[in-house]
């Protein structure tokens, strides 16, 4: 294709495109102006002699010739992208790097320790870590952003595009500040809640949609004041100052409430009820090998969940 004329820089924004689901959005992430980037995609559909995108109500949507680009353009990039690293890592004589994404709660009790053992045993190794929802994370992966996450796949995702292993499940508390008016009635029940502020993670994120099946799987009005947020910072932050309540894995309660300093006026609530939350898996891109740093803490990741698991 490239000898035909296509370049990086058609490539770069048919994944912005199938990305974002817009011109313009595509065209701000690559920081183009939106007539710039339609007369790019209009070169890319004269130089492939196919249409690459059509326009649907909210924006637009690759083709079946679009999303086989797009397909392979996400290849292409991670090999260059593996090529650099590789260059670097002999230039430098580091034992490469590792680039993960990963839910909260078993980041904590499995990447820090997985991370911990790589970085005694190997100190060349450089690993970077992005903590976030399962929504954020896949589109990172696939966008060859990172090497593996562990996560859920969203309902809204193909799972076709991955490869996983079910390596856990999370147990989902509810939080407040020190001296909430909740922690004096016991076991607190649903129909408890919707009449406080609450903090979500937002719309559509698999946390979030836990919680509210639950209001409504017991007849229950969902919360009416919400604010929304994907930082577990600036949650406790609303929770310690207000008495709004947020949803949290139990793993980050517990640091939370165990750390000894301000942000340990939180408190867990009682629960009469369980919110479910599916099990979380470790996630690789199907199609795209790891590379060997990214094994090594790939495999650590899946030996830590195997002695949590017992542990438990």
């Amino acid at each position: 294709m490239l000898p035909s004329g296509l370049k990086l820089n058609h490539l770069r924004l048919i994944l912005a495109i199938d990305e974002h689901k817009q011109i313009s959005a595509a065209a701000d992430a690559l920081n183009m102006s939106q007539p710039a980037a339609s007369r790019m995609l209009t070169e890319m559909e004269a130089i492939l002699k196919t249409p690459l995108c059509e326009r649907i109500a909210r924006g637009v949507e690759l083709t079946q010739f679009g999303r086989a680009l797009a397909r392979r353009a996400r290849t292409i990039f991670l090999e260059l992208r593996e090529a650099t690293r590789e260059i670097n890592d002999l230039r430098t004589g580091s034992g490469g790097s590792v680039s993960l994404g990963s839910v909260t709660g078993p980041a904590l009790h499995l990447a820090v320790p997985a991370m911990r053992q790589v970085s005694t045993a190997y100190p060349g190794i450089e690993i970077n870590i992005q903590v976030e929802n399962s929504n954020v994370l896949t589109r990172e992966l696939l966008a060859a952003r990172h090497d593996f996450i562990i996560g859920r796949i969203p309902d809204d995702v193909n799972p076709r595009l991955f490869n996983l292993i079910e390596i856990g499940a999370e147990d989902v508390c509810l939080i407040v500040r020190e001296g909430h008016p909740l922690l004096e009635k016991g076991i607190v029940t649903a129909s408890d809640l919707p009449a406080y502020d609450w903090v979500f993670q937002p719309s559509g994120t698999l946390l979030r949609r836990a919680v509210e099946d639950s209001f409504v799987s017991l007849g229950v009005a969902l919360p009416a004041t919400v604010i929304n947020t994907s930082s577990i910072i600036l949650t406790v932050a609303i929770v310690r100052n207000s008495n709004a309540i947020a949803p949290v894995a139990r793993d980050v309660a517990d640091l939370i409430a165990g750390s000894g300093s301000q942000a340990g006026d939180i408190r867990v609530v009682p629960m009469g009820f369980d919110i479910k939350i599916r099990p979380y898996s470790l996630i690789t891109a199907k199609g795209r090998a790891l590379p060997p740093s990214a094994k090594l803490l790939y495999d650590l990741i899946l030996k830590q969940a195997g002695t949590y698991a017992r542990s438990a």
